[in-house]
């Protein structure tokens, strides 16, 4: 007996079970059954039987010692030798280096503690693949000394790779609470995350008009942010030789005395935006005349207060909508709470102007609206009483905001220079992704300066690496892919919309070849699905040798890698 596969035209060829015999000197074919309908994982162990062949499970032959998973690293190194990081670290291959590699690696796979990482080094095969496998927590300490060594170096070569002259700088600065109390960068000052009354360390990040990470500084937790430029503009004249460049910053952190600075250096320029107080003093002298924007939404002008600058006034009306929104549902939560401080006083339950005072102080005080009040207030009496006069005031404003710039009308247009100025929402993606689950560079728990800034430089340059496989791999994930001229040619006031085919991908949930949509962190955790397996044949006394099985690569994850094996390095235009 045997297998015949029989060509059926168009159709699947037909798979039958066929015996055959020699009657009167001829061949005679005979078909005991159709076996078409079986898998095709079926057919071939029954061919073998058929051909004598003695059939065992895999699990009778050979045992598995140990599964390792292997798709992410694979994947994170690809990218990595697509964009030239090791040699971005140090053109000779070294022990330090390649564990750097690996904590860049890991702080994208998983990211831990220094002493869970190298205890999770078993479960992942790139510390093997690099020769590290044995390293320790100390060795990574180590390793984080050399790193820091290197920063200034290694931010050169990043500056040299994607700033040029004559373009933009993005900077903006953030802050991590501390766990401890042994750093002196640790200090209190605002927090950003939300985490009040706790110790801070502040660090800066720079990048280039596309939010790729170039250079990082670290402060004390209680620097403010208009104080960091200079290092900023120093680092970037001296250290970057970069004599021709335009430095974007938001409101809060280029302010006029940093705006004197840079105009007493040849060649740097600046874009940033007016306080709200200077937005209202500017409409208040009827510089800014606001019955413009009924019929446009953007202005350029000029005002002896800021000589030798450009003003481009904007509103954003589905903004000013929201904000309108706001308001009111904060006086309303206010009322009411006021209205229940009245009410005690009413009944004779709260008494004296002190404890009245201190009542209201913390309701108002919670909404930020105490300006949009009017209060009365004695010893066995309360009234209280909206200031429309306040509230008319403000939302005349709602949605308006003023971006300056030193640049000239011929080196950018107001709509491009608003554009610029919008292009700071990538660093703040950048912070976002740095200190949430991607990256998790908080909390801090390393108790030296030095220590510190090594976690954040190798945060900051692992977002560096992932940044680069998101730019690959945005046709899989959720991410919007219109090109940078799609985008500079929206509305630069109003509010960014995605794109159809964005839109598709998030309702769909899959794309139009039917496979999933991913963020980047359930395609990673998709890749890791192919696992290296270490295998051994079955025998009473262990002593045959090992041998390593890698899982085949879905057609998805293949999609992933061929992605990520056409990333180019290509700097900023």
């Amino acid at each position: 007996m045997y297998i015949d596969v029989v060509p059926n035209r168009a159709s699947p060829p037909a798979i039958l079970l066929r015996e055959s015999a020699r009657i009167n000197g001829k061949i005679k074919k005979r078909t005991l059954a159709n076996l078409s309908a079986l898998p095709a994982e079926c057919i071939e162990p029954l061919r073998a039987l058929l051909r004598g062949e003695n059939l065992v499970t895999p699990s009778d032959a050979f045992d598995k010692i140990s599964d390792q998973r292997h798709g992410g690293c694979e994947a994170i190194r690809v990218a990595m030798h697509k964009i030239g990081f090791p040699a971005l670290l140090d053109s000779r291959r070294c022990r330090e280096r390649d564990i750097v590699v690996a904590m860049v690696a890991m702080r994208i796979l998983n990211p831990k503690s220094k002493l869970a990482t190298s205890r999770l080094w078993p479960q992942y095969t790139l510390p093997a693949d690099l020769g590290i496998a044995d390293v320790d927590e100390k060795q990574l300490y180590a390793a984080m000394d050399w790193l820091l060594e290197r920063q200034d170096r290694i931010e050169t070569k990043l500056a040299a790779r994607h700033l040029n002259n004559g373009g933009l700088a993005l900077y903006d600065l953030s802050s991590s609470y501390f766990e401890g109390v042994t750093c002196p960068l640790a200090q209190r000052g605002y927090s950003r995350d939300g985490k009040h009354g706790t110790l801070q360390v502040n660090y800066g990040l720079m990048t280039d008009e596309r939010g790729c990470p170039v250079a990082v500084s670290v402060y004390p937790g209680n620097t403010a942010d208009s104080t960091t430029v200079a290092s900023q503009l120093s680092k970037l004249r001296d250290q970057f030789k970069l004599n021709n460049i335009t430095l974007v910053g938001d409101r809060g952190m280029i302010s006029q005395k940093q705006i004197n600075a840079i105009a007493a250096l040849d060649g740097t320029a600046w874009i940033t935006a007016l306080r709200s107080g200077q937005i209202k003093d500017l409409v208040a002298k009827g510089a800014v005349q606001l019955g413009l924007f009924d019929d446009i939404n953007l202005f350029e002008l000029t005002h002896t207060d800021y000589p030798n600058e450009r003003l481009i006034a904007c509103k954003n009306h589905e903004l000013a909508k929201r904000r309108a929104l706001t308001r009111e549902q904060l006086l309303k939560a206010t009322e009411t709470k006021l209205d229940k401080i009245k009410h005690s006083v009413d009944n004779g339950k709260l008494r004296g102007a002190a404890n009245i005072g201190m009542r209201i102080g913390k309701v108002i005080g919670k909404y930020k609206v105490a300006k949009h009040f009017i209060t009365n207030i004695s010893d066995n009496s309360f009234a209280f009483s909206r200031n429309d006069d306040k509230i008319r005031e403000e939302a005349a404003l709602d949605g308006i905001y003023i971006v300056r710039t030193s640049l000239p009308q011929k080196a950018c247009s107001a709509a491009d220079t608003v554009h610029n100025y919008k292009k700071l929402a990538q660093v703040e993606r950048a912070f976002r992704s740095i200190k949430t689950t991607d990256l998790a560079i908080r909390p801090i728990h390393h108790r030296t300066e030095d220590r510190v800034r090594a976690h954040i430089f190798l945060c900051v340059l692992a977002y560096y690496v992932q940044w680069h496989m998101m730019q690959a791999l945005r046709p899989m994930l959720f991410a919007d892919e219109m090109t940078d001229e799609q985008k500079a040619q929206r509305d630069p006031v109003s509010t960014a919309r995605r794109s159809e085919a964005a839109l598709r991908k998030a309702s769909r949930k899959t794309l139009d070849d039917g496979s999933t949509v991913h963020s980047f962190r359930t395609l990673l955790c998709e890749l890791d699905l192919i696992v290296r397996s270490t295998c051994r044949l079955r025998a009473p006394d262990h002593s045959a040798p090992t041998f390593e099985v890698t899982t085949s690569r879905s057609p998805p994850q293949q999609k992933a890698f061929d992605l990520l094996a056409a990333i180019s390095l290509c700097p900023v235009p």
